[in-house]
């Protein structure tokens, strides 16, 4: 294993992830510095970080939840679209400021220290990048962008504004995941030259009805907008369409102008540890099938082939994603006792045996079958661990310490999944993708689907 030039040694494997780690550092910085546009404050260690919540409820709930349990900060501002949800947050902390619009809680409030945006996915990138600009530390939700150039445009903001970032994908803070790393670099299964990767949704254990709606018409009646409910900035950018109950709350994720179905929402969770891992980047070519491809709404059922070039001494590799309840096949080494997890999953398949790693985010890994995971002698655990998803993005507010799923991370992960949905919305033919010039070389018309012309007022 040690004398095969095409595999990575554990020893250099190692150095390279600790180089990794330790250059995620270098990229956040204090919130004191001062070439940071926008930086007012310069915190001892005794100060409250000043945050601000874009998205108070729901997942926006859960992350006012963690992110005060983690540490004591000073919940500054508090803005949503729904005046009942930011009244109800807003109870419980009154002395947070509110805001209906996150351009006018940015523009007003110069003693921020982050934001934390957990609205959904079509509003991530003005709101993050915003932030950005004036120099705030960011924690967006996943997926970190709806299309491919947004996420581009991130990841080259964060890097230029040297502050502290996170897609919220808490699996990257897993010890199932650094266990993968540990694994591989050992070659517990030799080379990895392909990944299976799925997850269930949009359906429940592949059955309907499910987390949301996809492979449907848009509705043609056109009800009132409810009172607590600002529609015009709910669609931020989107183009303007009738408000409509099938895409708010949280159904926005089945519909191609504000979501990217289960691939845009798991695949984020269930593709970084093997983006980490296998140290991906861009793919060079992709191809999709699905069910039905309706104008308005994302299939209900995807696999998107994805082929990935070498990396120094690592292989090349084909990724292969499944939703919508599909699933790679059964792999032989498979006891006949066990049935794959029909949630979340991935399978690497390596020149000398596969991993199977069960439930999302790369939750807890395994060898197969049974018998290789019980002879399996584990390596030392030599990559740093996590003080937690939401803690790390803390500290790193303060310290300018490491983010595992900093912008720099994100963006790349979710260019990839993007442009999935790019080939699934463009029919599924092959597409080569030129990543440095971020266009589709084969087939011009699939490129009007890496972006969109948002609406004036909400620009980049």
């Amino acid at each position: 294993m040690k004398n095969d030039s095409s595999f990575i040694t554990r020893r250099r494997f190692l150095a390279d992830a600790t180089k990794a780690v330790s250059a995620l550092a270098v990229a956040p910085a204090l919130v004191s510095r001062a070439d940071a546009p926008g930086a007012r404050r310069k915190l001892s260690a005794n100060d409250k970080l000043n945050l601000a919540f874009v998205g108070v409820w729901d997942r926006g709930g859960d992350n006012l939840k963690e992110i005060t349990g983690a540490e004591e900060v000073n919940v500054f501002a508090l803005c949503d679209v729904d005046e009942e949800n930011l009244n109800r947050v807003g109870a419980k902390y009154p002395a947070a400021k509110r805001y209906r619009d996150y351009r006018k809680l940015l523009e007003a409030e110069k003693s921020l220290d982050g934001v934390v945006i957990s609205i959904p996915d079509h509003n991530h990138a003005p709101a993050a990048m915003m932030a950005l600009k004036l120099g705030r530390n960011v924690y967006c939700e996943k997926p970190l962008t709806r299309t491919v150039k947004e996420a581009r445009a991130l990841a080259l903001a964060a890097r230029e504004a040297k502050v502290a970032t996170q897609m919220g994908n808490q699996g990257m803070a897993f010890e199932g995941n650094r266990l993968i790393m540990e694994w591989l670099a050992d070659g517990c299964i030799g080379p990895v030259r392909e990944v299976h990767v799925w997850s269930d949704r949009p359906t429940s254990r592949g059955k309907l009805p499910g987390w949301w709606p996809q492979g449907i018409d848009r509705p043609k009646d056109t009800p009132p907008v409810p009172a607590e409910l600002d529609w015009d900035l709910w669609l931020g950018p989107a183009p303007w369409r009738p408000y409509h109950p099938a895409y708010v709350p949280f159904k926005w994720r089945g519909w191609w102008d504000f979501g990217s179905g289960g691939l845009g929402d798991m695949g984020i969770h269930n593709l970084a540890p093997v983006f980490a891992a296998l140290k991906l980047g861009a793919p060079t070519s992709l191809h999709a099938r699905s069910t039905p491809v309706f104008p308005e709404s994302i299939p209900l059922a995807n696999i998107v082939h994805f082929e990935f070039p070498a990396r120094g001494e690592m292989p090349p590799v084909k990724l292969h994603w499944y939703d919508g309840g599909m699933l790679p096949p059964r792999p032989d080494e498979l006891e006949d006792d066990r049935e794959l997890d029909h949630e979340d999953g991935i399978i690497f398949v390596g020149d000398k045996g596969k991993m199977l790693v069960e439930g999302w985010g790369g939750e807890k890994p395994r060898l197969i079958p049974e018998t290789r995971n019980k002879e399996y002698q584990r390596p030392p655990k030599t990559l740093p661990r996590s003080v937690g998803h939401h803690k790390e993005w803390l500290l790193a507010c303060r310290t300018g310490s490491a983010t595992r799923s900093n912008f720099e991370f994100a963006g790349p992960l979710t260019e990839a999944v993007q442009l999935g949905m790019v080939c699934v919305h463009n029919g599924g033919d092959k597409l080569l993708w030129d990543s440095a010039n971020l266009t589709v070389n084969n087939d011009p018309d699939a490129n009007r689907f890496l972006h969109y012309e948002y609406r004036k007022g909400w620009e980049l």
